[in-house]
């Protein structure tokens, strides 16, 4: 079964970036500690990762994020989703007005101008192609930004969430939670590293 999963990294005081982030400046001022777990020779993290990334059929993201890892500073063979481990995705961005053009023209991309929903559906749909052809079950993964994260949630589309808690406080930056319609999450596992502590959720619908 095909289940729809946030999937993101944040600080201990819930910031998804740090600081003034942008094309320029990715993941903002400090930010890239939340990604440390990600590059660690740690059993687990490796995991974590391997796990993350073999499970994904396809992944959907917005389109500020899309602008900063298609940016001139974004994703490359060493950094993009799931670098050096297995396969590589479809992604579904949401956004307003395609791009123009796409630096990474090596990656899958799908561009929705139709709201949340619709990308998740078609996201699922790909997902589901994927998964036959693999012959295994594959998820969908929002990979943030904080705010496509938040939509998913308040309109009940998640079925999961994953959160890497990385040991840094920002200060400030871009916000995970801010409000939004209350919902009940079930503890399924926690599982500390030197680098995060890794949490998973089930979202109650």
């Amino acid at each position: 079964m095909t289940r729809i999963i946030a999937d993101i990294s944040v600080s201990l005081d819930g910031f998804v970036t740090g600081p003034d982030p942008g094309p320029d400046n990715g993941l903002g001022t400090g930010g890239e500690a939340l990604h440390t777990w990600a590059f660690s020779d740690d059993p687990d993290d490796r995991r974590f990762l391997r796990e993350g990334t073999a499970r994904s059929g396809a992944v959907v993201l917005g389109r500020r994020l899309f602008d900063v890892v298609d940016g001139p500073k974004g994703w490359d063979d060493t950094t993009g989703y799931g670098a050096g481990e297995v396969g590589k995705p479809a992604f579904v961005v949401v956004t307003s007005t395609p791009p123009e053009s796409v630096r990474t023209t090596d990656l899958d991309w799908t561009f929705v101008t139709t709201g949340l929903p619709d990308a998740v559906d078609a996201a699922r749909r790909r997902a589901e192609a994927a998964a036959a052809d693999r012959g295994k079950d594959l998820d969908v993964v929002l990979m943030g930004g904080a705010a496509t994260i938040r939509s998913a949630l308040d309109a009940g589309l998640l079925d999961a969430l994953t959160l890497h808690l990385s040991p840094v406080v920002l200060g400030a930056g871009t916000p995970l939670f801010t409000g939004g319609t209350p919902r009940k999450l079930v503890q399924r596992s926690v599982t500390p590293t030197s680098t995060a502590t890794h949490l998973s959720y089930d979202v109650s619908r």
